[in-house]
């Protein structure tokens, strides 16, 4: 009888240092698939080509989230991560996508996926809702370093679509997708490959299935090798790094912005701090609260002012601005024009 120790299967160096590399696999070949200096891109990004090596190893999550949004833009493909997803088979998932697999029913399948995707991909939330008769897959990136993130979640949510149809068949239609970024240019094509009606601009990036399709059962289902699976990715996450205060405080600025003025006082309680603590804290750094939440909000106008599509009226209120001339007294601080001047 095989007898497999997952202590074993991990080098004692190893740890998750951000987001397990099987989430970049045939990532070079695509970029190249899709027109793009597969080098450049990964230059830009900072990333290691040999590290996409093997699905054990892992990247920086601002590097992952970063080598993707510049894939887009330098193939020229606005919906590179959207085609990436779907062409993302379960078995390269590596780990979390076996965990899928190896799992009895679909239904067990996704939140044995939702509950230890942590192990998989840090700074992430991903869960499962209860909506009655469906379930909702939620999945959001929530590392203060990374602002821009549309690529990543049109390719996750493939993915997670992926180990859905392995069970549904191809052409599964689910209730609904959802993303929290802006409608893209070319959104028709979103509605068409999940076969579902797609809305922006939602406060996650999900995927909503009924419940009574999550009942069947997993085609390759194996409860020894689940249990070994998942002991292989504790391992993994022995010793990995945590995010710094200062990136934790600018995650929850950019969560707070689509409601208006960042809240010093709630954020510092949803760290778990006292707003003095936080401020105190943050001034060790050589920081303050506002200069993070200007930051935050100069780095997502840079990003936006290049969305043709988005209304300047609509970027006020994502940048948590109650009125326009507020975002254009601010675009005249940060790059010394009005909003309009820059783009055109």
């Amino acid at each position: 009888m095989l007898h497999l120790n997952p202590a074993h299967l991990v080098d004692s160096n190893m740890c998750n240092q951000g987001v397990l590399s099987a989430a970049a696999s045939g990532l070079s070949e695509f970029i190249h698939q899709k027109g793009a200096d597969v080098d450049r891109v990964l230059g830009i990004s900072g990333i290691n080509p040999e590290l996409l090596i093997s699905p054990t190893l892992s990247l920086q999550l601002p590097n992952y989230c970063k080598v993707l949004e510049q894939a887009a833009l330098v193939s020229g493909c606005d919906n590179f991560g959207l085609h990436y997803g779907q062409q993302f088979q379960p078995k390269s998932l590596g780990l979390i996508g076996y965990i899928g697999l190896c799992s009895n029913t679909l239904e067990s399948a996704l939140m044995n996926m939702t509950n230890n995707f942590y192990l998989h991909q840090k700074d992430t939330l991903n869960r499962m809702v209860d909506l009655g008769d469906s379930w909702r897959i939620d999945y959001q990136v929530q590392h203060g370093a990374i602002l821009t993130r549309r690529q990543d979640a049109e390719l996750t949510m493939g993915m997670f679509m992926n180990v859905i149809r392995e069970v549904m068949g191809p052409h599964y239609s689910p209730r609904a997708i959802h993303f929290e970024h802006t409608r893209p240019e070319f959104w028709q094509e979103h509605s068409k490959l999940f076969n579902a009606p797609v809305y922006f601009d939602q406060p996650f990036n999900s995927i909503i299935i009924s419940k009574k399709d999550v009942q069947h059962t997993m085609p390759g289902r194996d409860s020894i090798l689940l249990t070994v699976i998942l002991d292989t990715l504790h391992l993994l996450n022995r010793a990995s790094p945590s995010q710094c205060l200062a990136d934790q405080v600018r995650s929850h600025i950019q969560l707070e912005l689509s409601e208006g003025e960042p809240n010093l006082e709630k954020i510092a309680h949803d760290i778990g701090l006292t707003s003095c603590t936080l401020t105190r804290r943050l001034k060790n750094e050589g920081l303050t609260f506002t200069h993070l939440v200007d930051q935050v909000r100069c780095e997502l106008a840079e990003h936006y002012i290049k969305q043709k599509n988005i209304p300047i009226s609509e970027m006020a209120f994502l940048l948590g601005y109650s009125e326009v001339s507020a975002l254009s007294r601010a675009f005249k601080r940060w790059f010394g024009v009005t909003p309009r001047q820059l783009r055109h």
